[in-house]
Order: C-alpha cells, then sequence, then structure tokens
C-alpha cells in the first residue's frame, strides 16, 4: 500500500450528508476519494463541483452564502486544510492570532456585523478575505485576497472569522468609489455604536487612504457625527448621574488678559472644567495634543482641575466616568482657591 492509496473506498454519496457540503481535495483524500475521482465528479452536469481551487462543493446547485464564506476559507487557509502547517520559513510568516490563518473582512465582513448600508452576501461578487502578505495566494472566482502584514484578531459572526469593524471598514473603503457609499457606511459605523470615529480614522491612515478627496470628505463628517453623539453621551451623563449643572461649551478667559481656552463643561464655584478628547488620529495630532496640553497645564497652574473623558470611556463606563467628576467637585473644598477666571460662551 503507498501512500496515494485511497484509504477508504466508500460511495462517494456519503460525504454529501451529515452537513459536509463543502470540502477541500485534501479531505477528500482523507475521505478515500481520488483526485481522479474527484475530478470525474465535477465535470460538467456532474453531482459536484469545483467553487475554488482545491475546495469542491458536494452538490450541484448554486452555493449559498454559507458556503461561498467557508469556501473562501479554506482556499485562503489551504496549505493547513492539506495538513501543511503555515510556519516561518515556508511562507515566511506564521498563523494569525489563535491559529487564524484568513479572516474575512470587507463588505462581506461589514454585512455579518450587521450593516444595512453593506450589500447583502448574495449580491456580491466577490468576497475580500484577509491573508498573511507573504502568502502564495492570487484572487480568483469568488475569493478576493487582501494581504496584511498582521493579521487582526478577528471577531467571530456565526462561526466565521471576521475582521472587526474598523479594518473591514478601511479594506471595504479601499474598493470603494462612490463617495456615497463610503459616507453611509462610515456614518453607520459611528451611528450603530459599531466603533469609534478615532477608531476608524487610524484604519483609514494605515491603509493610506486619506489623500483620496471623497475619503477625507466622509472621515470630516464621521468626526463631526462622533463629536455630537459624545456631546450627547455627556449631557445624558451629568443628568442621570444627578451631577451639578456646569456651564455648557465655554470659553475661559482671564480678566483682561488672555485667552485661556474653551472647555465642553464648566463648574465655576468649584472651579473644574472637563474636555472630551474626540481628537481623530490622523497627521495634525501631534500639534493638537501639544496645545491640548499647554491649556491643560495652563489651566491647573491657575487651580483650575481639568477632567478628561474620551468617547469610549463615556461610552462603556459612564457611572465611573461620573464618579471621577463628582469626585473632583467634593475635592474643591480642599484646594487653594482657583484664579478668577471670565466665562464666556462659545
Amino acid at each position: 500500500m503507498t501512500h496515494n492509496t485511497p484509504l477508504s473506498p466508500r460511495p462517494l454519496h456519503h460525504l454529501a450528508h451529515g452537513g459536509r457540503r463543502l470540502l477541500t481535495t485534501a479531505q477528500l483524500r482523507a475521505h478515500g476519494v481520488s483526485a481522479t475521482e474527484t475530478e470525474e465528479q465535477c465535470r460538467p452536469g456532474g453531482p459536484w463541483q469545483q467553487l475554488l481551487p482545491g475546495v469542491v462543493l458536494l452538490h450541484p446547485g448554486p452555493p449559498t452564502s454559507e458556503e461561498r464564506l467557508h469556501g473562501v476559507l479554506l482556499y485562503a487557509a489551504r496549505e493547513r486544510a492539506a495538513g501543511v502547517p503555515v510556519q516561518p520559513g515556508g511562507d515566511g510568516q506564521p498563523p494569525g492570532p489563535g491559529g487564524t490563518e484568513a479572516v474575512i473582512t470587507g463588505l462581506a465582513a461589514l454585512t455579518l456585523h450587521g450593516f444595512s448600508a453593506a450589500p447583502p452576501l448574495p449580491s456580491l461578487e466577490a468576497i475580500d478575505v484577509l491573508v498573511p502578505r507573504l502568502r502564495r495566494l492570487r484572487s480568483t472566482g469568488c475569493a478576493r485576497i487582501v494581504r496584511t502584514l498582521a493579521l487582526p484578531t478577528p471577531v467571530q459572526v456565526t462561526g466565521v472569522p471576521v475582521a472587526p469593524v474598523a479594518r473591514a471598514l478601511a479594506d471595504a473603503v479601499a474598493a470603494l468609489t462612490d463617495a456615497g457609499a463610503v459616507r453611509r457606511l462610515l456614518t453607520e459605523a459611528v451611528r450603530g455604536g459599531h466603533c469609534e470615529p478615532a477608531a476608524v480614522v487610524r484604519e483609514l491612515t494605515r491603509a493610506r487612504l486619506l489623500s483620496r478627496p471623497h475619503v477625507v470628505d466622509a472621515v470630516d463628517s464621521l468626526l463631526a457625527e462622533g463629536r455630537a453623539m459624545t456631546e450627547e453621551r455627556l449631557y445624558r451623563m451629568v443628568r442621570e448621574h444627578g451631577l451639578p449643572d456646569p456651564v455648557w461649551n465655554v470659553d475661559l478667559r482671564l480678566p483682561g488678559g488672555p485667552h485661556l481656552g474653551g472647555v465642553d463643561a464648566y463648574w465655576p464655584e468649584q472651579a473644574v472644567a472637563l474636555e472630551l478628547d474626540t481628537r481623530a488620529h490622523r497627521q495634525e495630532d501631534d500639534a493638537l495634543w501639544s496645545e491640548y496640553a499647554r491649556k491643560r497645564e495652563h489651566l491647573e497652574r491657575l487651580g483650575i482641575t481639568v477632567v478628561h473623558l474620551t468617547p469610549r470611556k463615556l461610552r462603556d463606563s459612564a457611572e465611573q466616568q461620573a464618579a471621577v467628576v463628582r469626585t473632583a467637585l467634593m475635592a474643591a473644598g480642599d484646594r487653594e482657591p482657583a484664579a478668577y477666571v471670565v466665562v464666556l460662551p462659545r
């Protein structure tokens, strides 16, 4: 007996039962089906069909969306399916997080994440799949290969490894030229609570997409949307957790002196200021951060306590952030009186 001898020459119809409607040629060989038999079953009009190179659909009709997704993943991870581990020195790249070697991304991933602005899976001609950069694979059929230096840690959606929303957005936007479609996807990411604007901008920056005018316009709208939502969360936090009402969105100045800067909320009696950090991580961030740090240091030298909140903190732990603000307000009586400042509406 040689290594090429089928392991168990059983009738082929048993393979299509029990939910096994999609197998790689390596898995078929393990079931005792030779390459010749597989080719015969996949002939025109036959009971099987080749969905992708090395991936066989065990029925003659069109594949379901689930079969296309799993077929693309089997194709993209076919070295592992064939029993050949992907190791450094082979393809030069280790497996991804948790041993994952392929992750669905782009529009298909957004659809799986529940985006209404993403097209339904059956309407997608190709499904984007992330693989390590040095994998020897090409796009073919319904599989579109997207290479990356490092696979993101996937999210499991209905048993499918899917790229996180921000990464999937960047991969989808890279292939879109329709400004309206880009804007709708980015807006839904924020309105739907899928991710924060800063995470999206980080991925778009990493993918070098912010040189495209229609992407920049969509990002500007995204940041405005994110800012409005964060402010609403701040108003709700103050209201629902019984904090005293501040004055909102004001500029602070020394009497007859320089402008100290704007803050999102200010409690004059306690000299406590609150600022929301809704900066996006773009090229001008260093200058913005330096200006923010100078303003904070100046205010604190004047005896004004500055509380710094991020959109994520407000979204995920509003009660804890309310406690931080309450502590700062209560501690005002133990501090030296702050310098008198003029409060002006912004």
